[in-house]
């Protein structure tokens, strides 16, 4: 886990010293996860991005579980994520309930267009490949 997940290098700097709107995959892994209210609901693991389009479609998440143990691992569409420089993490409005009680993933889920349609249909959110 990266204490500070956003560095220097992920945020970029341009010659006005504002922080680029690029950021490194490497340094979006291990970033924390916080519902609106600040409650902390766990933490990005990795990023699934379309190899065709470009786009990122899924930051899996692992959440719940006591130092590891027993965590539960996620894909929350990309477009649920918004990050805060404040909290220095991602904040979603998806409750951890919404989390346990999202559609099942087959092995492949990844490939599988019936899931991700489920699965962006159960988030309220437009797919990306739309």
């Amino acid at each position: 886990m990266q204490d500070a997940p956003f560095t220097s290098r992920a945020m970029g700097s341009g010659s006005t010293g504002t922080p680029s709107s690029m950021v490194s995959s490497a340094d979006v892994n291990g970033t924390e996860v916080y519902s609106p209210t600040g409650d902390h609901l766990g933490q990005i693991d990795h990023l699934m991005i379309d190899k065709t389009s470009g786009q990122i479609a899924y930051a899996v998440m692992t959440f719940g579980g006591f130092l590891g143990i027993g965590a539960g691992e996620h894909p929350v569409p990309w477009k649920k994520l918004s990050y805060d420089t404040n909290l220095g993490g991602f904040v979603t409005d998806i409750t951890e309930e919404q989390l346990t009680g999202a559609p099942a993933r087959s092995d492949n889920w990844f490939d599988d267009r019936e899931y991700q349609q489920r699965s962006y249909d159960y988030y309220g959110v437009v797919p990306y490949w739309r």
